[in-house]
C-alpha cells in the first residue's frame, strides 16, 4: 500500500490479464489481479455481461485448498464455491472472487497447526487465537480495485457471512440482495458450522 496525504492508504492491486476459462458448469472469463504489497495474485470470474449496472450475481470466495481442490469434509468451502458457480451458470450472468486469503487469511500451514489444535478439541476460533492470530484475519479491500475494473455497481450477493455484504459496500458496491448459501453438513463439519454462526455471526437462514 501507498501512504496518502490525508493518512489512508492507496491499494496497489492491479489488473494483468484476463483469458477464457471453459469449466464443468460453462465458460467463464478469468480475470486476473496482481497485488505486490502482499505478494498475492487474485481472480475473479465472470459470465456473461457484468458492466452493464444491472445487479450481479456474485460471490466473494476466500481460497480453501483443502476444501475448494482436495475435497476436505472439515468445511463447507468446497461445496459453497460449486454452488455458487453452479448458481451463474443457470443465471448466465455473474461474478465469483477468488481471493487468495487461504486459512481465514492465516495462510495454509499456520491452517495445518490450527487443525491439530481442533483434534485435540478446540473450535476454529479458538485454534486461530492459540496461534496468536484473531479470530479472522481476511482483508476484503483488495476488492475495490476489481470492481472498478469490471465496473460492477451493485450485486446480488451469495454469502452467509456479514462482513463481507460490508466490505462490498466500503468499497462502493451497493448490495442488492444477500442469497443465502447452504451446503450439506456432516459430522467433520457440524462443530466447524455452529462456530461460524455462534462466534463469527455467519447467518444460516433454513438450516436446522
Amino acid at each position: 500500500m501507498r501512504p496518502l496525504a490525508d493518512g489512508y492508504t492507496q491499494l496497489t492491486v492491479r489488473y494483468v490479464e484476463s483469458s477464457r476459462l471453459p469449466t464443468a458448469w460453462g465458460d467463464f472469463d478469468m480475470h486476473g489481479f496482481e497485488d505486490p504489497d502482499h505478494n498475492k495474485e487474485h481472480v475473479v470470474l465472470t459470465m456473461g455481461d457484468v458492466t452493464d449496472g444491472k445487479p450481479v450475481l456474485a460471490r466473494v470466495h476466500s481460497e480453501c485448498l483443502t476444501g475448494d481442490a482436495l475435497f476436505s469434509m472439515r468445511c463447507d468451502c468446497g461445496g459453497q464455491l460449486r454452488a455458487a458457480l453452479k448458481a451463474i451458470s443457470e443465471e448466465g450472468r455473474g461474478a465469483l472472487f477468488y481471493l487468495r486469503q487461504e486459512g481465514r487469511g492465516i495462510g495454509l500451514l499456520n491452517k495445518i497447526k490450527a487443525y491439530k489444535l481442533q483434534d485435540e478439541g478446540a473450535d476454529t476460533v479458538e485454534a486461530n487465537e492459540q496461534l496468536g492470530f484473531g479470530a479472522d484475519m481476511r482483508d476484503y479491500s483488495v476488492l475495490g480495485p476489481m470492481v472498478k475494473h469490471l465496473k460492477i455497481k451493485s450485486v446480488r450477493l451469495m454469502t452467509n457471512n456479514p462482513r463481507k455484504v460490508a466490505a462490498l459496500e466500503e468499497n462502493g458496491v451497493e448490495v442488492i440482495e444477500r442469497l443465502s448459501l447452504h451446503t450439506d453438513s456432516n459430522p467433520h463439519n457440524e462443530k466447524y458450522l455452529q462456530t461460524k454462526a455462534g462466534k463469527l455471526g455467519h447467518m444460516f437462514e433454513g438450516r436446522g
